[in-house]
């Protein structure tokens, strides 16, 4: 089996911004997967750059961008939103990308959390909705 390719840079600024966010969740962790460095718990709930089926064998990266599974509520009103799409291989489970261009801090921070409460388990979850539990 080979290895992917490294897809990012380390000092990525836009990189430190979903770092920053995603692993001040409870219990969060990174990894690279897939040549993306990709933010778990027990499950990932964010990957960093991702990309678009375009046709067979042809895909148009996203590299300055993060894969989220969003809140069940909202993911009816993002799937009209321009600004996501749909990634390749994580589209059909109900994951959505948008490019860090195309949204603020504040709507990262929100994104990241949906898809944090969404894959981890419960006991992490309660800890966000705790004062002073994160």
């Amino acid at each position: 089996m080979t290895e992917h390719p490294l897809m990012f840079r380390d000092d990525d600024p836009l990189l430190a911004l979903v770092r920053r966010h995603a692993l001040a969740l409870p219990e969060a962790g990174e990894k690279v997967s897939h040549g993306r460095p990709t933010f778990f718990t027990t499950k990932v709930f964010a990957y960093f750059g991702g990309s678009v089926r375009r046709g067979p064998g042809d895909f148009e990266r996203h590299d300055a961008a993060v894969m989220i599974l969003p809140d069940r509520d909202d993911e009816p009103a993002l799937r009209q939103d321009p600004r996501f799409w749909t990634p390749a291989y994580l589209g059909p489970s109900g994951w959505l990308g948008i490019d860090l261009d195309e949204t603020d801090e504040t709507e990262l921070a929100e994104l990241l959390d949906a898809s944090y409460r969404r894959t981890a388990p419960a006991r992490l979850v309660r800890r966000l909705d705790t004062p002073g539990g994160a």
